[in-house]
């Protein structure tokens, strides 16, 4: 044999390892884009029933909304019915009532200062009886 037959059989023989090496390689390659796709399948056979539940859930929160949509308008109408009651009730009652206690409070001031002014004039006549007594 002669020096290129040898070199061209070991070229022939590393080209040979390196086909089988890449076969190989491509192998493993082909195994994970296979489990990469049932991967793939079984996250989209999950997702669309999972879709469906989440439709159906925003479908009944937007029934719910509505629903508090209708009492909020219901609780603000008694809301103003119960403001306008209350100025009406306020408007009729009010003034007179402000009035009474008016009147009530003046008479129970006139009532003290009665009281205080009696006092102080049983004071003073026993001030002066005591001194009238020392004197005499």
């Amino acid at each position: 044999m002669s020096a290129g037959a040898v070199v061209g059989l070991v070229f022939a023989i590393f080209f040979a390892i390196g086909v089988i090496f890449l076969c190989f390689v491509l192998l493993r390659l082909a195994e994970v884009l296979k489990e990469a796709r049932k991967l793939v399948a079984g996250i989209a056979d999950q997702t669309v029933p999972l879709l469906g539940e989440v439709t159906t859930t925003v479908v009944t929160a937007n029934q719910q909304l509505s629903r508090v949509d209708t009492i909020t308008e219901n609780v603000a109408n008694v809301s103003g019915n119960a403001s306008a009651l209350a100025s009406t009730f306020s408007a009729t009652v009010g003034g007179p009532m402000i009035k009474a206690a008016a009147f009530s409070y003046g008479v129970r001031s006139a009532l003290a200062n009665r009281r205080k002014n009696e006092v102080e004039k049983r004071v003073r006549a026993e001030l002066k009886a005591e001194r009238k007594a020392k004197k005499g």
